[in-house]
């Protein structure tokens, strides 16, 4: 009797099985991805945003350089004199060298802050531009969901509209220019 059962369920899983499949092969026509944040990347003004962040972090990342290199040097400086110092003047050399080694990481921690703050001011205006094209896409494609490929672990790669939405992003949403992939056959 329980082995009837079982076998009842196994037979009526497969069926189910069976009968999804051809839904998800069907909804998978009102489906896209896209690779958001790549495209912002490949867009011009992402390019030129990108062109930005790296002068400025250059500029400070040399300064923060600068600084590092000078702590090295007045560690062992202190490491030097340890032997004709004074116990108290190498107790003082050295809380003033791990202050200024908190302040140092500390100031490291505000560079961090402000270079996302910054990728942030740079990037929001495009990401919105650009769901603003992935709204175009979808509507011109009749796509009913278009979701980013980072939450799916697999798509196929017809579904892809990245780079349809990155050239119209960057003819200015002309959609003139763009021709629609083909279908996929069912």
């Amino acid at each position: 009797m329980l082995r009837r059962k079982a076998r009842a369920f196994l037979a009526l899983a497969a069926l189910s099985t069976a009968l999804a499949v051809p839904v998800v092969a069907a909804r998978a026509e009102g489906l896209a991805v896209i690779d958001l944040q790549g495209a912002v990347m490949q867009t011009e003004d992402g390019i030129r945003a990108q062109a930005t962040l790296k002068k400025l972090f250059d500029t400070k990342q040399k300064t923060l350089d600068g600084r590092q290199t000078e702590m090295v040097k007045a560690r062992e400086e202190i490491q030097r004199q340890a032997a004709i110092l004074s116990r108290e003047a190498l107790q003082r050399r050295i809380a003033a060298w791990q202050n200024e080694m908190i302040e140092l990481q500390q100031t490291f921690v505000k560079f961090e802050q402000e270079m996302q703050k910054k990728q942030a001011e740079l990037q929001n205006p495009i990401i919105q531009k650009m769901v603003t094209m992935i709204g175009r896409v979808a509507s011109q494609s009749s796509f009913d969901v278009v979701i980013d490929k980072q939450a799916a672990p697999y798509a196929r790669s017809d579904l892809d509209i990245t780079d349809r939405v990155i050239q119209m992003y960057n003819s200015g949403g002309d959609t003139g220019a763009m021709t629609d992939p083909p279908k996929p056959a069912p």
